[in-house]
Protein backbone atom coordinates (compact mmCIF):
# COMPACT_ATOMS: atom_id res chain seq x y z
CA UNK A 1 0.00 0.00 0.00
CA UNK A 2 1.16 3.50 -0.37
CA UNK A 3 1.00 5.88 2.81
CA UNK A 4 1.23 9.20 2.46
CA UNK A 5 2.55 11.19 5.63
CA UNK A 6 2.25 14.66 6.54
CA UNK A 7 4.70 16.00 8.74
CA UNK A 8 6.71 13.21 9.03
CA UNK A 9 10.52 14.78 9.38
CA UNK A 10 8.79 15.80 12.99
CA UNK A 11 8.87 13.54 16.34
CA UNK A 12 5.79 11.24 16.04
CA UNK A 13 6.06 10.85 11.97
CA UNK A 14 9.42 10.10 11.70
CA UNK A 15 8.59 7.22 14.03
CA UNK A 16 5.89 5.93 12.09
CA UNK A 17 7.61 6.50 8.60
CA UNK A 18 10.90 4.59 10.51
CA UNK A 19 8.36 1.70 11.19
CA UNK A 20 6.73 1.67 7.68
CA UNK A 21 9.58 1.48 6.00
CA UNK A 22 11.78 -0.94 8.65
CA UNK A 23 8.43 -3.36 9.28
CA UNK A 24 6.64 -3.38 6.81
CA UNK A 25 6.39 -3.41 2.62
CA UNK A 26 4.56 -0.47 2.40
CA UNK A 27 5.92 2.71 0.50
CA UNK A 28 6.01 5.76 1.59
CA UNK A 29 6.10 9.51 0.54
CA UNK A 30 6.85 12.55 3.25
CA UNK A 31 5.82 15.60 3.34
CA UNK A 32 6.81 18.13 5.33
CA UNK A 33 7.36 22.01 5.17
CA UNK A 34 10.87 21.27 7.70
CA UNK A 35 10.21 24.19 10.38
CA UNK A 36 12.31 24.72 13.26
CA UNK A 37 10.80 21.40 14.98
CA UNK A 38 11.52 19.17 12.51
CA UNK A 39 14.63 16.74 12.08
CA UNK A 40 15.53 14.95 8.31
CA UNK A 41 17.87 13.13 11.14
CA UNK A 42 15.24 11.15 12.38
CA UNK A 43 14.99 9.39 9.00
CA UNK A 44 18.67 9.60 8.22
CA UNK A 45 18.77 5.44 7.96
CA UNK A 46 15.82 5.51 5.04
CA UNK A 47 17.85 7.42 2.50
CA UNK A 48 19.06 4.62 0.52
CA UNK A 49 15.03 3.28 1.24
CA UNK A 50 13.96 2.93 -2.76
CA UNK A 51 10.08 2.91 -0.59
CA UNK A 52 10.76 5.80 0.70
CA UNK A 53 10.41 9.67 -0.81
CA UNK A 54 10.70 13.08 1.09
CA UNK A 55 8.75 16.25 -0.32
CA UNK A 56 10.03 19.45 0.90
CA UNK A 57 5.91 21.20 1.28
CA UNK A 58 3.91 23.55 2.73
CA UNK A 59 0.36 21.74 3.45
CA UNK A 60 -1.41 25.26 2.95
CA UNK A 61 -0.18 25.04 -0.82
CA UNK A 62 -3.42 23.28 -2.23
CA UNK A 63 -2.33 23.23 -5.70
CA UNK A 64 1.32 21.38 -5.09
CA UNK A 65 -0.50 19.36 -2.51
CA UNK A 66 -3.36 17.51 -5.43
CA UNK A 67 -0.43 17.79 -7.46
CA UNK A 68 1.34 15.24 -5.03
CA UNK A 69 -2.07 13.24 -5.25
CA UNK A 70 -2.39 12.67 -8.57
CA UNK A 71 1.69 11.51 -8.71
CA UNK A 72 1.79 9.41 -5.87
CA UNK A 73 -1.92 7.77 -5.62
CA UNK A 74 -2.03 7.11 -2.13
CA UNK A 75 -4.12 4.70 -0.40
CA UNK A 76 -3.78 5.99 3.08
CA UNK A 77 -3.28 9.68 4.33
CA UNK A 78 -2.18 10.42 7.76
CA UNK A 79 -2.19 13.92 8.68
CA UNK A 80 0.17 14.46 11.28
CA UNK A 81 1.54 17.72 10.24
CA UNK A 82 0.66 20.34 12.77
CA UNK A 83 2.37 23.26 15.15
CA UNK A 84 2.10 21.86 18.53
CA UNK A 85 4.00 23.77 20.46
CA UNK A 86 1.72 25.99 23.61
CA UNK A 87 3.83 28.34 24.36
CA UNK A 88 4.60 29.11 20.86
CA UNK A 89 0.80 28.78 19.99
CA UNK A 90 0.31 31.60 22.55
CA UNK A 91 2.97 34.27 21.32
CA UNK A 92 2.36 33.38 17.43
CA UNK A 93 -1.32 32.70 17.49
CA UNK A 94 -1.43 32.85 13.50
CA UNK A 95 0.92 30.21 12.84
CA UNK A 96 -0.83 28.24 14.64
CA UNK A 97 -4.59 28.92 12.62
CA UNK A 98 -2.91 28.81 9.33
CA UNK A 99 -0.85 24.99 9.44
CA UNK A 100 -3.54 23.40 11.85
CA UNK A 101 -7.01 24.52 10.41
CA UNK A 102 -6.37 25.73 7.17
CA UNK A 103 -3.75 23.23 6.52
CA UNK A 104 -6.26 20.26 7.44
CA UNK A 105 -8.82 21.86 5.42
CA UNK A 106 -6.19 21.61 2.02
CA UNK A 107 -5.74 18.07 3.15
CA UNK A 108 -9.17 17.43 3.33
CA UNK A 109 -10.07 18.97 -0.13
CA UNK A 110 -7.14 17.34 -1.87
CA UNK A 111 -8.01 14.35 -0.28
CA UNK A 112 -12.10 14.47 -1.28
CA UNK A 113 -11.24 15.39 -4.66
CA UNK A 114 -8.66 12.46 -5.16
CA UNK A 115 -11.49 10.12 -3.24
CA UNK A 116 -14.52 11.17 -5.83
CA UNK A 117 -12.21 9.54 -8.84
CA UNK A 118 -11.48 6.74 -6.84
CA UNK A 119 -13.16 3.34 -7.78
CA UNK A 120 -13.68 0.05 -6.67
CA UNK A 121 -10.88 -1.44 -4.43
CA UNK A 122 -8.81 1.59 -4.37
CA UNK A 123 -12.01 3.29 -2.81
CA UNK A 124 -12.95 0.95 -0.58
CA UNK A 125 -9.47 1.02 0.60
CA UNK A 126 -8.51 4.32 1.25
CA UNK A 127 -8.23 6.51 4.32
CA UNK A 128 -7.68 9.24 6.13
CA UNK A 129 -6.03 8.84 9.61
CA UNK A 130 -6.14 12.58 11.07
CA UNK A 131 -3.30 12.69 14.03
CA UNK A 132 -4.68 14.94 16.84
CA UNK A 133 -4.00 15.50 20.53
CA UNK A 134 -5.86 14.95 24.22
CA UNK A 135 -5.59 18.76 24.81
CA UNK A 136 -8.88 19.42 22.77
CA UNK A 137 -11.14 17.90 26.12
CA UNK A 138 -8.99 20.61 28.24
CA UNK A 139 -8.20 19.79 31.94
CA UNK A 140 -9.92 16.70 34.15
CA UNK A 141 -11.45 18.33 37.20
CA UNK A 142 -10.71 14.93 38.83
CA UNK A 143 -7.18 13.22 38.88
CA UNK A 144 -8.21 9.57 38.98
CA UNK A 145 -10.62 10.19 35.68
CA UNK A 146 -9.53 9.63 32.41
CA UNK A 147 -10.40 10.82 28.78
CA UNK A 148 -12.79 9.65 26.83
CA UNK A 149 -13.83 9.47 23.31
CA UNK A 150 -17.57 11.07 24.82
CA UNK A 151 -15.71 13.81 26.96
CA UNK A 152 -17.10 16.75 25.82
CA UNK A 153 -14.34 19.93 23.67
CA UNK A 154 -12.87 22.70 26.38
CA UNK A 155 -9.57 23.45 24.34
CA UNK A 156 -7.67 26.16 26.77
CA UNK A 157 -5.18 27.07 24.45
CA UNK A 158 -4.74 28.59 20.54
CA UNK A 159 -3.21 25.23 19.85
CA UNK A 160 -5.46 23.39 21.56
CA UNK A 161 -8.30 25.06 19.97
CA UNK A 162 -6.94 24.95 16.42
CA UNK A 163 -6.81 21.04 16.78
CA UNK A 164 -10.05 21.13 18.10
CA UNK A 165 -10.97 22.96 14.78
CA UNK A 166 -9.18 20.55 12.70
CA UNK A 167 -11.08 17.70 14.38
CA UNK A 168 -14.40 19.06 13.65
CA UNK A 169 -13.35 20.16 9.77
CA UNK A 170 -12.75 16.24 9.41
CA UNK A 171 -15.92 14.73 10.86
CA UNK A 172 -17.78 17.54 8.82
CA UNK A 173 -15.60 16.38 5.40
CA UNK A 174 -17.01 13.19 6.74
CA UNK A 175 -20.66 13.22 7.36
CA UNK A 176 -20.96 15.97 4.04
CA UNK A 177 -18.76 14.59 2.03
CA UNK A 178 -18.40 11.02 2.56
CA UNK A 179 -14.64 10.71 3.21
CA UNK A 180 -13.45 7.86 4.77
CA UNK A 181 -11.82 8.98 7.77
CA UNK A 182 -10.53 8.25 11.73
CA UNK A 183 -9.69 10.31 14.15
CA UNK A 184 -7.07 9.45 17.19
CA UNK A 185 -6.47 11.79 20.24
CA UNK A 186 -3.30 11.15 21.45
CA UNK A 187 -1.89 11.56 25.20
CA UNK A 188 1.75 13.17 25.27
CA UNK A 189 4.28 11.18 24.13
CA UNK A 190 8.50 10.80 24.95
CA UNK A 191 10.86 9.35 22.59
CA UNK A 192 14.09 9.40 20.65
CA UNK A 193 14.37 12.42 18.32
CA UNK A 194 12.54 14.28 20.33
CA UNK A 195 12.55 18.11 19.75
CA UNK A 196 14.11 19.50 23.09
CA UNK A 197 11.13 22.48 23.60
CA UNK A 198 9.30 19.51 25.27
CA UNK A 199 9.76 18.40 29.02
CA UNK A 200 11.36 15.24 29.04
CA UNK A 201 14.19 15.84 26.33
CA UNK A 202 14.48 19.73 27.86
CA UNK A 203 14.52 18.23 31.19
CA UNK A 204 17.47 15.53 30.18
CA UNK A 205 20.17 18.08 27.90
CA UNK A 206 19.83 20.45 31.15
CA UNK A 207 20.64 18.03 33.25
CA UNK A 208 23.72 16.85 31.29
CA UNK A 209 24.65 20.57 30.39
CA UNK A 210 24.21 21.15 34.57
CA UNK A 211 21.43 23.90 33.84
CA UNK A 212 18.33 24.59 35.95
CA UNK A 213 15.80 22.09 35.09
CA UNK A 214 12.60 23.70 33.87
CA UNK A 215 9.48 23.08 35.89
CA UNK A 216 6.54 24.90 35.56
CA UNK A 217 4.83 26.34 39.29
CA UNK A 218 5.05 23.60 41.52
CA UNK A 219 5.28 20.23 39.18
CA UNK A 220 2.32 19.24 40.20
CA UNK A 221 0.14 19.13 37.16
CA UNK A 222 -0.55 15.33 35.86
CA UNK A 223 0.10 14.01 32.17
CA UNK A 224 -0.38 10.74 30.64
CA UNK A 225 2.81 9.59 28.99
CA UNK A 226 3.04 7.43 26.20
CA UNK A 227 5.83 6.17 24.14
CA UNK A 228 6.24 7.26 20.62
CA UNK A 229 6.32 3.39 19.17
CA UNK A 230 3.43 2.66 21.03
CA UNK A 231 1.88 5.28 19.51
CA UNK A 232 2.70 4.39 16.23
CA UNK A 233 1.57 0.58 16.92
CA UNK A 234 -1.87 1.91 17.83
CA UNK A 235 -1.87 4.44 14.86
CA UNK A 236 -1.16 1.31 12.77
CA UNK A 237 -3.91 -0.54 14.45
CA UNK A 238 -6.54 2.50 13.60
CA UNK A 239 -5.98 2.60 10.36
CA UNK A 240 -5.96 -0.64 9.45
CA UNK A 241 -9.18 -2.13 11.23
CA UNK A 242 -10.53 1.28 12.95
CA UNK A 243 -14.18 1.72 11.72
CA UNK A 244 -14.83 4.62 9.38
CA UNK A 245 -16.13 7.86 10.87
CA UNK A 246 -14.87 7.03 14.70
CA UNK A 247 -12.69 8.57 17.24
CA UNK A 248 -10.15 6.63 19.03
CA UNK A 249 -8.30 8.01 21.87
CA UNK A 250 -4.48 6.60 22.58
CA UNK A 251 -2.92 6.81 25.82
CA UNK A 252 -0.08 5.25 27.75
CA UNK A 253 -1.68 4.32 31.21
CA UNK A 254 1.33 6.37 32.73
CA UNK A 255 0.20 9.19 34.28
CA UNK A 256 2.60 11.72 36.56
CA UNK A 257 3.10 14.69 37.79
CA UNK A 258 5.88 16.75 36.12
CA UNK A 259 7.97 16.92 39.26
CA UNK A 260 7.97 13.05 39.35
CA UNK A 261 8.86 12.97 35.86
CA UNK A 262 12.10 14.97 36.08
CA UNK A 263 13.03 13.68 39.54
CA UNK A 264 12.85 10.18 37.96
CA UNK A 265 15.31 11.30 35.19
CA UNK A 266 17.51 13.05 37.46
CA UNK A 267 17.84 9.40 39.53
Amino acid sequence: MKFLITGGAGFIGSALIRHLIKDTKHTVLNIDKLTYASNLEALKSLDNEDRYEFHKLDICEANKVEEIFEKFNPDIVMHLAAESHVDQSILYSQKFIESNIFGTYVMLEASRKYYKELVCQRSEMFRFQHISTDEVFGDLEDPEELFTELTPYAPSSPYSASKAAADHLVRAWHRTYGLPIVITNCSNNYGPFQYTEKLIPLVIKNALEGKKLPVYGNGLQIRDWLYVDDHVEALMTVVSRGKTGETYNIGGNNERTNIQVVKKICT
